[in-house]
């Protein structure tokens, strides 16, 4: 089962990975992938923070654009 959260104004899924018994997180509408993983919601919601500061800056550093283009 996937659930829809919200992280820094964007959506991202979040599901139970049973492989790993962690909880993973992909974002949503990224123009490439940016997920995350934690053992509970709360820190669920920190790495997603984390991932997404990490995803921006590498996008900033190479001049590429964030979200995907509406086709």
């Amino acid at each position: 089962m996937k659930n829809i959260i919200e992280i820094d104004g964007h959506k991202a899924t979040m599901a139970f990975d049973p492989e790993i018994g962690m909880l993973r997180g992909e974002f949503l509408g990224l123009a490439g992938g940016a997920d995350f993983y934690a053992q509970d919601v709360e820190q669920l919601y920190v790495e997603g923070a984390k991932s997404l500061a990490i995803f921006h800056e590498i996008c900033r550093e190479k001049g590429l654009e964030t979200a995907m283009q509406a086709s």
